[in-house]
């Protein structure tokens, strides 16, 4: 969808301005700009950032696509398995009694291979019965075992090896070099160690995301923040599900731009100076350093009496990268997804009218939007 997004902008865009009898030369000049959003019809509301607007705009409402998944901090797991429906269990039994009911003269152990705890926990042994096992460790389970044996032979010694079933695995997805089914070595898996069993994580991933799917529910983080937050790395739990993903957000550039495309977000907030690395800074024989744009289009519940947002829902901020205030603001100013970041030129080189600008992009993101 986003190799498609990005030519219907900008065909979208051209053929908008051409029908305005415009040439599409460039970008509109900061002057221009300006003179545009104090008049009283003007469509759009314009922001020049500073560092006394950075705390204001921090408080209004998100736009584009944002990342609304919670996660799960991390907590101490055991360093043992519990046993769990479907697991399997190697029960061999030594006893070196004549008599016994379970060996011979001959072999004085025997084995019981592959069985399995059945739905409510139980496992069935011969001359026994029914024994529960479900949520005791290996150790425990062990416990159980000779103890019911030795009602009928006393002198039996048990040993017990589990192999993890559906309930103690757990489902690598998608993401990393060896995707598949992991047993859970112990009550103290993270996902990182999950990650980590897996190969590690795909190199074609763009900021990867991390999706865990538990039950009905779906968690989301990045890779980024859970390894600078290890309190975040949480234990996963039996018929857990992850898989990894790149980072599909993006913003646009246009104008006298190094670049005019769609650009992906390569870490969690990108601010208005890593977009302008991004895109290739500017076209040093146009671009007006005075006159960086960030247009973006906020929810029409944002302008509502009673909400902190925009007096408008179409905004244009304006960034002056020539001064130390515009610089230091640039930095702190975070892109938001689907904003569009636009050079402007100096006005000898200007062929648009900030009006058509203006109107022809937001109509352009409103029917992309829809797609």
């Amino acid at each position: 969808m986003r190799t498609l997004l990005l030519p219907l902008v900008l065909t979208s865009l051209l053929f908008g301005l051409g029908n305005c009898g415009r040439l599409p030369g460039g970008a509109p000049a900061s002057e221009e700009i300006l003179k545009e959003a104090d008049e009283a019809t003007a469509e759009f509301a314009l922001y020049p950032v500073t560092r006394a607007f950075l705390p204001t705009v921090a408080h209004w409402p998100a736009t584009g696509k944002q990342e609304r998944l919670g996660w799960i901090s991390a907590s101490q797991g055991a360093r043992s398995q519990i046993i769990q429906p479907g697991d399997s269990l190697n029960i061999r039994i030594w006893d070196s009694s004549d008599n016994s009911l379970l060996t011979t003269t001959e072999q004085k152990d025997i084995e019981l291979a592959d069985m399995k705890v059945a739905s409510n926990g139980d496992i069935f042994l011969p001359y026994v019965g029914k024994v529960s096992v479900i949520g005791l460790t290996p150790d425990l389970a062990r416990e159980e075992v000779q103890t019911a044996f030795e009602s009928i032979v006393p002198s039996a010694q048990v040993q017990l090896a589990m192999s993890e079933g559906r309930n103690n695995s757990v489902d690598l997805v998608s993401g990393v070099l060896q995707p598949g089914t992991y047993p859970m070595p112990d009550r103290n898996y993270s996902v990182l160690g999950l990650i980590s069993a897996g190969g590690g994580i795909s190199s074609n991933l763009n900021n990867p995301q991390i999706r865990l799917m538990r039950g009905g529910s779906i968690y989301g983080t990045s890779v980024d923040r859970l390894l600078n937050n290890p309190r975040l790395d949480t234990l996963l739990r039996g018929g857990d599900r992850v898989f990894l993903e790149e980072d599909e957000r993006y913003f646009l550039s246009f104008g006298a731009t190094g670049t005019e495309d769609l650009h992906l977000f390569t870490k969690d907030d990108v601010s208005a100076m890593d977009a302008v690395a991004i895109m290739g800074g500017f076209q040093d024989a146009k671009a007006d350093p005075k006159g960086l744009l960030i247009l973006r289009e906020y929810p029409a519940s944002a302008t509502r009496a009673g909400v902190r947002g925009p007096r408008q829902s179409r905004v244009v901020f304006t960034l002056d990268l020539t001064t130390a205030d515009g610089l230091f603001s640039a930095r702190r100013f975070q892109i938001n997804p689907e904003d569009l970041v636009m050079a402007t030129e100096s006005p000898i080189n200007d062929a648009l009218t900030v009006s058509n600008v203006i109107g022809n992009f937001f109509g352009v993101f409103s029917r992309a939007g829809a797609i």
